[in-house]
């Protein structure tokens, strides 16, 4: 193995590394996303100043950087990579995959990478379509591509790949179709798959690829490989050195209706739980799941560190993880036994976990056989965006979220829907209307917590801006930094939560933001932007005046007495252009209204409302022109700009949608805020 600057590869990814280097998603090995760097602290940290920035084009920037030997990687909008020299911001070099050549229907759903990997020398990206790119981290030039997803499923790639002692390890995602969930491993220097862990059993009658899998099957019913069965492990994946494990967070089932995929029979493994497996072989080891049955899209894909805590006076190895379903886990992970589980939001679908059996003690109405108020929803207790680890303080710094939604079968009896018919957000036989009045004291709020993971307790609270929380890292310095829908990026104290400094970013900095040292002087990077399934909630944001073509992406890195300033803010044009030849046509409008819900929500917003993601369609000249609307939407002239075509939709259902994109430009009530998202997600 070779050696850049004296360090191997894999000193760089321990969890005891010195901290110079952002080398992984999480820092390290262990996903503690903490920094033990101090020369930035709570006694100094009001002399944080810009060092510099560097504005960025259009695109997904909700993406966290990785930093080594003094070079930025970070991968915006489609896996558009970049390097930039971390002294002066200078760009080193870019790489386009251009994700539109190649990523057809693909591209319908997601928005882009998270994060990229790092390696002996090279930089990993995986395209939204899922190819798996290795670049010369000197020169960004290409060195191989594989392919880790079948061009013709449903799935995509919206997560960053980790690197785990010279192995890569790639998920996949998707919830708008037929998506068997899968982790891949592939060697780092050759790019030869190593071992692919299937999460949820394949047809019984083509056979099963491993023991997992036929143990597996026996907790499933009916016929849910038809419809993928879903599992989705696109986010959270941990390395434990000591053991050579992989964990695997899995996500929701597919459709998300336990009673439409498996006839509301079985625990259906492997949803909703972390799997551990060999890191060599990828062969199953030991699972915790923590939703039996899961019905709910609580998906376990949220970032899992791992730490070594003296629980009960005993030291333990254990794996944490703080899901969608508002519960903390402790989990030992040699045994794969639970510890402890607690709440740290507000919970209504079970009133707490067995500790002898590991299992929910569920709410029966939970299941919403017939309309329940349920909490937490599918944006999460915690949702993806990372929490930290901090083993100086002791703490977890926790982005978190207080949401209800009215849960219902869809209208059709049993809950069933066709596997291809699927609205934006939700799968089949699954319906939350989010406007609830006995949604909780906390409903429609987010907060960033301090939790003590061996008391199982809270210690502090921080209410955050609205409902985007945003990704977190703590140092060693006693600060936890975090940003905000609010344009301000913040350090607290890490001890009490106290805020010592903030930053007018100009524009939402709520991705994961990194530190690390550059010649003896530490570093605070964060990507300010918009993007993600956040931006489709435009309608609860619009007093943050969020628009696509103005706002302000920037990598900003902060240092002790920087002195850098930004320039002065562009205030975006909120006038709609003039549209005489609309009438008015409720019918046509409702029915367009259903098909933009399905197809147009994700990156435009419900209701058309827009909040960064992509361009508001109400202040859109493109609508007003059938020939021009049609050259974009069905025919794809602006596919290089990442708007893909939609050529799958009948000219008349393009018709209704243009029409209720006129209609709602035209509507008064889509200027004003809401706290509805939508009745369908």
């Amino acid at each position: 193995m070779s050696v850049m600057h004296g360090v191997k590869p894999s000193e760089r990814l321990l969890d005891n590394s010195g901290g110079a280097d952002w080398s992984g998603y999480g820092r390290t090995y262990g996903e503690q996303h903490y920094s033990p760097l101090d020369q930035v602290n709570a006694g100094n940290v009001e002399r944080l100043g810009l060092a510099w920035s560097l504005d960025l084009p259009a695109g997904n920037t909700v993406t966290q950087p990785i930093a080594v030997d003094g070079v930025i990687y970070f991968a915006m909008g489609y896996s558009f990579v970049h390097a930039v020299d971390a002294l002066t911001g200078k760009l080193l070099w870019s790489y386009d995959p251009e994700v539109y050549k190649t990523a057809g229907p693909k591209q319908h759903a997601g928005w882009g990478s998270r994060g990229i990997a790092w390696w002996n020398g090279k930089v990993y990206t995986v395209t939204h379509d899922g190819f798996v790119i290795a670049l010369d981290a000197k020169t960004g030039k290409p060195l191989w591509k594989v392919p880790t997803l079948d061009k013709d499923d449903s799935s995509y790639v919206t997560g960053a790949p980790r690197i785990f002692d010279g192995k890569l390890i790639i998920g996949n995602s998707g919830d708008y179709g037929a998506v068997r969930g899968h982790a891949t491993a592939i060697d780092a220097e050759t790019g030869k798959r190593l071992w692919r862990f299937w999460v949820v059993p394949g047809d019984p009658a083509k056979g099963f690829e491993n023991e997992a899998m036929a143990m597996a099957a026996k907790t499933w019913s009916g016929e849910w490989w038809k419809f993928g069965g879903g599992g989705t492990p696109w986010n959270a994946f941990t390395y434990d050195p000591e053991t050579d494990t992989v964990f695997i967070g899995t996500g929701n089932g597919y459709p998300y209706n336990h009673r439409v995929r498996s006839q509301g029979k079985g625990d259906n493994l492997f949803l909703a739980s972390v799997v551990a497996v060999d890191a060599k072989t990828g062969k199953y080891k030991w699972h915790y799941q923590a939703n039996p049955g899961e019905t709910w899209d609580f998906t376990f894909t949220q970032d899992m560190p791992l730490a070594d805590l003296i629980i009960d006076g005993k030291p333990r190895k254990v794996l944490m993880a703080a899901p969608k379903n508002g519960f903390y886990y402790i989990i030992d992970r040699i045994t794969g036994k639970l510890i402890s589980a607690e709440p740290f939001v507000d919970v209504n679908w079970a009133s707490k976990i067995d500790l002898g059996t590991g299992r929910p003690v569920e709410n029966p109405e939970a299941r919403y056989a017939n309309p329940a108020v349920v909490r937490p929803t599918s944006l999460g207790g915690h949702n993806w965006q990372p929490m930290s680890y901090n083993p100086k303080t002791g703490l977890v710094y926790l982005p978190a979220n207080e949401l209800s939604a009215r849960l219902s079968d869809d209208g059709s009896g049993a809950g069933w829907l066709p596997p291809t018919d699927v609205t934006v957000g939700g799968g089949p036989g699954f319906a939350a209307d989010f406007k609830v009045k006995d949604g909780g004291p906390r409903n429609y709020t987010s907060s960033l917590i301090a939790w003590d993971p061996v008391q199982q307790k809270l210690m502090w609270r921080v209410q955050a801006p609205r409902m985007v929380p945003a990704g977190v890292v703590s140092t060693g310095g006693g600060l936890v930094f975090q940003g905000g829908i609010d344009s301000r990026f913040n350090a607290y104290s890490a001890v009490d939560g106290k805020r010592l400094w903030s930053f007018d970013t100009q524009a939402p900095s709520v991705a994961p933001p990194i530190t690390f040292s550059v010649k003896g002087r530490q570093y605070v990077t964060v990507l300010t932007g918009f993007g993600t399934s956040s931006s489709s909630g435009g309608a609860m944001l619009q007093r943050y005046r969020l628009d696509y073509r103005t706002m302000a992406r920037r990598v900003l890195t902060f240092a002790l007495d920087g002195k850098a300033v930004l320039p002065p803010k562009v205030e975006p044009d909120w006038s709609k252009p003039a549209d005489p030849d609309y009438r008015p046509d409720p019918a046509l409008a409702s029915q367009g209204a259903a098909i933009y819900a399905q197809h147009c929500t994700l990156c435009h917003g419900f209701g058309a409302v827009a909040a960064g993601m992509a361009p508001d369609l109400r202040r859109s000249f493109i609508p007003l022109s059938e020939e021009t609307f049609l050259a974009v939407v069905r025919d794809g002239i602006l596919q290089p700009n990442n708007m893909p075509k939609f050529d799958n939709i009948s000219a008349k259902d393009l018709a209704a949608v243009r029409q209720y994109i006129r209609a709602q430009a035209h509507n008064p009530e889509s200027d004003k805020e809401t706290e509805d998202f939508g009745q369908a997600m």
